[in-house]
Formats: C-alpha cells, structure tokens, sequence
C-alpha cells in the first residue's frame, strides 16, 4: 500500500488578525483613510466624534467591498448576473465598462475545421 499525504488545513493561514484578508485589509485601510479626511475636516469644527463615527463607516464599507461577495437574488437583474463574485471585482468591472465607453470587447479564438 502506498503513502499519500494528507492536505493541510490552510484556510485562515492567510488572514491577519483572523478577520482580515489581504485583500479586505487594503480595501478597510485605503477607505479609512478617505474617512480620516472628513475626521481631520470636522476636528477642525470641534466635532471630533462624528468625524470618527464618519471614518468608522467608510472603514466598515471598505471592509464589505474587500471581503463579501455580492448575493444571488433571482428577483433582481443585476444579481442574477454577478451572483457569486465578490464586490471589488463588480466594482472594478463596472469601472473599466464606463471608462471604455460602454462597449465589451469578446475575443474568441475559432478553430476552422
């Protein structure tokens, strides 16, 4: 009888703070920064706490577009096609599609018999 290896469990290997992919981590810290902005504009008005609260909110959705993938629901167009992908990459298409000025371009290779 042979030997055969047995796979790792490898699955929160790659999380920092158990939580945190890389990928959501980048997305939390780069949207935090966006919020630090509106704290250090509303510090300068003396309204430290909803500048935090502010900078909290656009660090939680930073964590939702790097972490959770978009839902499938059948009743809405949109999800039915991007059911299952996760939000950045949606987003980063999206961007890509209006910036291209809303063409796709499909390269096929066809095999000619």
């Amino acid at each position: 009888m042979g030997t055969y290896e047995i796979p790792r469990n490898v699955k929160g290997e790659g999380r920092i703070l158990f939580i945190f992919s890389v990928k959501s981590l980048l997305w939390t810290a780069a949207t935090g920064a966006v919020g630090l902005l509106f704290f250090f504009i509303f510090s300068i008005l003396n309204l430290n706490v909803v500048g935090i609260v502010i900078a909290l909110v656009f660090a939680a959705i930073g964590y939702v577009i790097g972490s959770f993938k978009v839902p499938e629901i059948s009743s809405w167009e949109f999800t039915r096609k991007t059911g299952g992908e996760n939000i950045d990459d949606v987003i980063k298409r999206a961007i890509n599609f209006r910036r291209k000025g809303r063409r796709i371009y499909v390269y096929t290779k066809e095999e000619k018999e």
